[in-house]
């Protein structure tokens, strides 16, 4: 399953984003209004759940710098990646999306497509606030 977010213009630097999104302290500012929980738990791994979803661990995967920050499930059982896309327009302006791939049976692509497309979708709308 692939799934990709609208394309958003930022008012910063392609570097300003990418060490925004490089330290997991932050994601909490990306998070929906529908967070129950948030929980650093190593400098490259973080927890959250929404309300009516399991928790999730994600832990940054590798990046290439100042374009690409990729996020991964650290549980096999849900195998993904959330990657975050950063194009320079300008000095001070950039674009940003978020991508989510993930390997699901049908039933579950399912359940998950319209919940997940929703959650990036929320993060690239909150990254244009930071």
């Amino acid at each position: 399953m692939f799934i990709e977010s609208p394309k958003k213009t930022i008012d910063k630097s392609p570097e300003e984003i990418f060490a925004f999104l490089n330290d997991v302290n932050n994601y909490k500012q990306l998070m929906p209004d529908s967070i129950s929980k948030f929980e650093i738990l190593s400098d490259k791994r973080f927890l959250f759940a929404l309300k009516g979803m399991p928790d999730i661990v994600l832990e940054l995967k590798n990046s290439v710098p100042f374009n690409k920050v990729v996020l991964g499930a650290a549980s096999e059982k849900l195998p993904f990646t959330l990657t975050a896309n950063i194009k320079e327009l300008t000095d001070q302006s950039s674009e940003a999306y978020f991508e989510f791939e993930g390997e699901f049976n049908a039933m579950m692509s399912m359940m998950i497509k319209a919940p997940i497309t929703k959650f990036i979708q929320t993060l690239t709308d909150n990254l244009q606030n930071i």
